[in-house]
């Protein structure tokens, strides 16, 4: 039996990752129906659901605007 070949890395759009978290956060269809449904990894999916809700300071963690590499060392 040979091995899968790894699926290529795709980009997304941020609107396209909007749709996805809105999708998971309505509630009617799982996280892993919506990630089948779109060829996503669930994995993908969980993580642009949880930076949903970090950008916007729903959990408390840095959001990825608060630290840019240079910022921590110039300030």
């Amino acid at each position: 039996m040979g091995k899968k070949k790894p699926r290529p890395r795709r980009s997304f759009t941020p609107e396209f990752k909007a749709e996805i978290v809105e999708l998971c956060r309505r509630g009617d269809r799982g996280l892993g129906q919506i990630a089948k449904d779109f060829d996503l990894t669930e994995t993908a999916a969980r993580d642009w659901v949880k930076q949903a809700e970090i950008d916007p300071g729903e959990r408390s963690l840095l959001t990825r605007a608060a630290v840019t590499p240079f910022e921590q060392f110039t300030s």
